[in-house]
């Protein structure tokens, strides 16, 4: 029995080697002729490294993406004795909401009689926020004293914690908690024929400090 299963997983191996030797046989000849020509020709001498340094299971499932347009103004003093530094940016940013459903659990869905699925589903996150760079823009820079680039990179920092506060801001858990509903109930319905109740895991108070 080992040794059909070894015989298995070796056949794609020996397949693949048996084609290489067959198309090696075919083009061979036709290299050969080219060899006059290669010898013309600059080698070039490609090394190239690839390292897998990590694997992560995706289970987010994103659910509203809220848009923002926004001017801001940042400001920054160096030096007491000299005036602010100051930039202006037209900043264009993204949040996305979803439910993680990797903290799902066995125990979160629970069947009542033969009618009804309830699915206590995690709480609405937000999953990401960013400043979209290929939308915004620099509008003006003053009394940058040489350090512009940095005035700047300090400005969108700025401008991406502000994205995020206005996503927090405008409601985003709650209309991902709606759009959770509106899409996956209809898809767990049709799924197990029950009716569908959804609800949300229950939070454990975090512990405070000893005292």
């Amino acid at each position: 029995m080992n040794l059909v299963r070894l015989f298995r997983r070796l056949l794609p191996l020996l397949f693949l080697v048996g084609l290489g030797w067959f198309l090696w046989r075919k083009v061979s000849p036709a290299l050969g002729d080219l060899g006059t020509l290669a010898d013309t020709r600059p080698q070039v001498t490609v090394t190239h490294n690839t390292v897998l340094t990590q694997v992560e299971a995706l289970g987010r499932l994103e659910l509203v993406r809220y848009r923002f347009k926004d001017v801001v103004e940042y400001k920054r003093r160096t030096y007491r004795f000299l005036p602010e530094s100051k930039v202006a940016l037209v900043v264009a940013g993204e949040a996305v909401g979803c439910i993680d459903l990797r903290k799902l659990k066995p125990q979160d869905v629970v069947l009542e009689g033969d009618s009804i699925v309830r699915v206590s589903l995690p709480a609405p996150e937000l999953c990401s926020f960013q400043v979209n760079h290929n939308q915004s823009r620099v509008f003006s820079t003053e009394n940058g004293f040489f350090q512009d680039a940095e005035l700047v990179d300090e400005g969108y920092k700025y401008a991406e914690a502000q994205v995020r506060n206005a996503a927090l801001q405008s409601g985003i858990l709650a209309a991902t908690q709606r759009n959770a509903e509106q899409i996956l109930v209809p898809m767990l319905r049709t799924l197990t024929g029950r009716r569908v109740i959804l609800g949300q895991q229950m939070q454990l108070p975090k512990a405070g400090p000893k005292q």
